[in-house]
């Protein structure tokens, strides 16, 4: 009899320990100026001690699923995770047109992007699992020009990557010399017809020029949007996720954190 209690006692333990494990999320209301935002923070609820903060840029489409579900596998595997909202609370489209009338209204004043960026930066950095020492963020498509335009801003980032992010600086400050805190991972197809090869040279020019330490991953045959399951769903020929690519592409994401941010 005492053996199946101790048994049971033990079983239950397990189960509260698997419990406690799990990746705890929330959604965080916020504002810049009056217009009021929603982020999504996950993180690991039995990891021990501060451990780094990672910002997500969504792509084009908003604050969505895609977004949310990257800063749960940033939280697995040992980060936090926060997916921030460049365009407004609720501003998802799953249209091509809607997402390029998002994109145009959010990035037509660089001042409010910037400010965007930041709130979410010092609400990323109030969390008590964080460690504000090591900061880090990644963006997608929309996404990767945004965390670029930060860093060529001298935005004290420690690390920033994207996947098939737009890479020109269009509007804003190309990268100077001695501006640049980051170091820059990129990861892009060459079959992405909206980041062309031009424009993946013009890029690795500018950072040689800056004395900026960036890599560029180009993968053979692969189109925008490879990170994203639901890339066919929008109708759009440019686009095609590749469920190899994700993978790998997430895999160097981890080594280029290990390397940067310690962890």
């Amino acid at each position: 009899m005492r053996k199946v209690i101790a048994f049971s006692v033990l079983w239950l333990s397990l189960l509260a320990t698997s419990a406690r494990a799990e990746v705890k999320t929330r959604e965080i209301e916020y504002k810049q100026g009056d217009t009021p935002l929603k982020g999504f923070l996950a993180y690991d609820d039995a990891a021990k001690g501060k451990r780094p903060g990672v910002l997500v840029v969504h792509e084009w489409w908003g604050m969505n699923e895609h977004a949310r579900n990257q800063a749960i596998r940033l939280a697995k595997a040992g980060y936090v995770g926060f997916a921030v909202d460049m365009y407004g609370k609720d501003k998802i489209a799953t249209h091509p047109k809607d997402a390029m009338a998002f994109m145009q209204e959010a990035t037509k004043d660089p001042k409010q992007l910037g400010e965007r960026f930041q709130i979410a930066l010092d609400l990323l950095k109030q969390q008590p699992q964080v460690d504000t020492g090591k900061i880090a963020a990644i963006g997608y498509c929309f996404g990767g020009g945004v965390v670029l335009g930060m860093a060529r801003s001298g935005v004290d980032l420690a690390a920033v990557a994207t996947f098939h992010g737009h890479l020109s600086p269009d509007a804003g400050p190309v990268a100077q010399k001695g501006k640049v805190k980051s170091k820059i991972l990129v990861q892009t197809g060459s079959a992405d017809t909206m980041v062309p090869k031009a424009q993946v040279d013009a890029f690795k020019k500018e950072m040689a020029d800056a004395s900026v330490d960036a890599k560029v991953i180009v993968y053979p045959n692969v189109k925008h949007s490879f990170t994203n399951p639901d890339a066919a769903k929008a109708g759009m020929k440019e686009l095609g996720y590749d469920a190899e690519i994700d993978k790998k592409s997430w895999a160097e994401l981890l080594k280029f954190f290990k390397q940067t941010l310690g962890s």
